[in-house]
C-alpha cells in the first residue's frame, strides 16, 4: 500500500512538471522569435536611407560638375547658338600691318588657321601649299588665312622678320602668346602646339572649327577640305 502511494505521488509530480514545462515552452520560443524578427526589420529600416543617399550622391556630383566642364574647355555661346572656343575672341596683332584682330571678326567667312614656328621647315612647305591654294581660288575675300606663331621663344620681332622675308605669303601673321596657345591646345589637342606636324584648322562660316589631318597637305588636299565650307552659306 505504501509503495502504491509513493508511486502515485511520483506520477503526479512528473505530470505536474510536464504541465509546467509545456506552459512555459511557448513563451520561451516566442520571445527569441520576436527578437529575431524585430532586429532585421529595424536594421533594414535604418539601411534604406543610407543606400538612397549613396545612390543620390553621384547624381548630385554629376549635376554639379556638368557646368564647370564647359568652363574648363573654355567654350562660349555664339549668337547663333554655336559653341565656339574662347580663343576666337582673343586679340591678335598682324605683325605686318600692326592691326589688331580676332577670329570672331571674320564671322560669315571661312578661316584657315595654321599654327607654326619660324624654325620649322615643314611649316614653310605647308605655307607654300596654302599660297598655291589661295592663288587658285583667286585670293577671294571670303577666305581668311592666319598663321599663328605658337613658339613661346619667338616674339613679334622674330615673326616680323620671317613674314618680311616671305612676303609672297600674303596673309596675316601673328604671335599667339602663351594664353592663346594654351587655349588652342585645350580646345583642339596638344598636337596643334607641335609645328612640324603641320597643324591646320578650317573654321566654317558658322564658327565651327574643323581640324585637318596632320602632316604636310598639298594644295589639292587643302582644296578638297575647304571647298565644301566655301560653297556653304550662313
Amino acid at each position: 500500500m505504501k509503495n502504491r502511494t509513493a508511486m502515485l505521488s511520483m506520477i503526479l509530480l512528473f505530470v505536474f512538471v510536464l504541465t509546467a514545462c509545456a506552459g512555459a515552452a511557448p513563451d520561451a520560443m516566442e520571445k527569441p522569435a520576436d527578437e529575431m524578427m524585430e532586429k532585421p526589420t529595424e536594421e533594414a529600416m535604418m539601411d534604406k536611407p543610407t543606400e538612397e543617399a549613396m545612390m543620390d550622391e553621384p547624381t548630385e556630383e554629376a549635376m554639379m560638375t556638368e557646368e564647370p566642364m564647359m568652363t574648363e574647355e573654355a567654350m562660349l555661346e555664339a549668337p547663333d547658338g554655336v559653341q565656339t572656343p574662347s580663343w576666337f575672341g582673343a586679340s591678335l596683332r598682324d605683325v605686318r600691318s600692326g592691326e589688331s584682330f580676332t577670329i570672331d571678326d571674320f564671322k560669315g567667312k571661312v578661316v584657315l588657321v595654321e599654327t607654326m614656328a619660324v624654325w620649322c621647315p615643314t611649316c614653310y612647305q605647308q605655307q607654300a601649299q596654302i599660297k598655291a591654294l589661295y592663288e587658285s581660288l583667286g585670293m577671294r575675300e571670303d577666305l581668311v588665312i592666319v598663321s599663328l606663331d605658337i613658339d613661346p621663344n619667338e616674339d613679334e620681332t622674330v615673326l616680323t622678320g620671317y613674314a618680311e622675308k616671305n612676303s609672297e605669303f600674303a596673309w596675316r601673321y601673328a604671335v599667339a602668346g602663351s594664353e592663346v596657345a594654351r587655349a588652342i591646345g585645350n580646345a583642339h589637342g596638344d598636337q596643334f602646339l607641335n609645328p612640324p606636324s603641320a597643324p591646320v584648322l578650317v573654321i566654317d562660316r558658322h564658327g565651327v572649327a574643323h581640324a585637318l589631318p596632320f602632316g604636310l597637305k598639298s594644295a589639292e588636299d587643302l582644296m578638297k577640305a575647304i571647298q565644301p565650307y566655301l560653297d556653304g552659306t550662313m
